[in-house]
């Protein structure tokens, strides 16, 4: 897994992030860099990012509080602003002020909320089975509360869901990962399976995914309400998994047709967790999007 890529860890922004990167010699503006959601780490992207053109500069980190990234205390440290703001700081670090950016569930949201907060320095946006934050708890129905309970549950007062959750992890989390379109844990690498448990088996990664959702309610609710008349002109590509909860309860290019200008719409094989289900796929599909949009 990652073949050729270098593992570290850069202190920015007041945390530590934890990432692997490829060619970190060059200063290509057509770096890319992933994100990975809940409740997985930087290993999702293995079979990916490690099977790009050679020539793109690839990092792949730990959003903050998952995997071995830093996991401060507090709700407040959890904003998809806050996580944003880490990994536009870690590319500075890196030397890369202009990159791609490609982000599957809260990677997502964190791309979209660094897309509006730095929008200058985002040469493409790539979101991966999600719709707006806003939209999806503004309109919070029946079938979609049924599906995604994980937000309200995983925000309630803590240590409410860290002990309900620390009774049994892997249980919990996989469930998770059946949930939401795939069939069985049979869609999943072993060794990426054996990561993510390592990862949600930590006491303060479980603490720390619940304050992600805590935050969201608390503190991007809020921040997405500023933004919501925002269109940005950046090439975006959506894609979504067709047999997923999302595509089943949503049009999901549809809900960001107000949020960019020029997307990109591809629907993929398998459920919300598709790059794991299907990564040569998943990995093609990136590919002919960001060389479209680069330089």
């Amino acid at each position: 897994m990652f073949n050729d890529f270098e593992m570290a860890k850069a202190k920015v922004n007041g945390v530590e992030i934890n990432y692997r990167i490829r060619n970190s010699h060059k200063t290509s503006e057509n770096a890319i860099l992933f994100l990975h959601g809940f409740p997985q780490t930087h290993i999702m992207w293995s079979g990916i990012a490690d099977n790009f053109p050679e020539d793109y500069p690839v990092i792949c980190p730990d959003l903050r509080g998952y995997g071995n990234s830093e996991k401060p205390s507090g709700v407040e440290n959890f904003s998809f602003r806050k996580m944003a703001e880490d990994q536009f700081q870690l590319m500075l670090h890196l030397g890369f002020e202009k990159f791609h950016i490609v982000g599957h569930d809260r990677g997502g949201r964190v791309a979209h909320r660094m897309a509006l907060d730095v929008t200058d320095k985002i040469k493409s946006i790539t979101l991966m089975d999600i719709v707006p934050t806003k939209l999806l708890l503004s309109e919070l129905t029946t079938q979609v509360a049924q599906s995604y309970y994980h937000w309200l549950f995983l925000a309630q007062p803590s240590p409410f869901p860290e002990k309900l959750i620390s009774a049994d992890p892997n249980y919990f989390y996989e469930s998770c990962l059946l949930g939401w379109g795939s069939t069985n844990l049979d869609n999943f690498d072993l060794e990426k399976l054996k990561h993510y448990r390592k990862s949600w088996n930590n006491v303060d990664t479980i603490r720390a995914m619940c304050d992600d959702y805590r935050a969201a309610i608390q503190f991007d609710w809020a921040f997405d309400n500023e933004d919501d008349n925002r269109c940005l002109d950046i090439p975006a590509c959506v894609m979504w998994g067709e047999t997923g909860a999302m595509a089943k309860h949503f049009d999901v290019p549809l809900t960001w047709e107000n949020k960019f200008l020029n997307i990109h719409k591809k629907p993929m094989h398998g459920g919300h967790f598709f790059p794991d289900q299907y990564p040569e796929e998943t990995k093609s599909e990136l590919v002919s999007f960001i060389s479209n949009n680069t330089d």
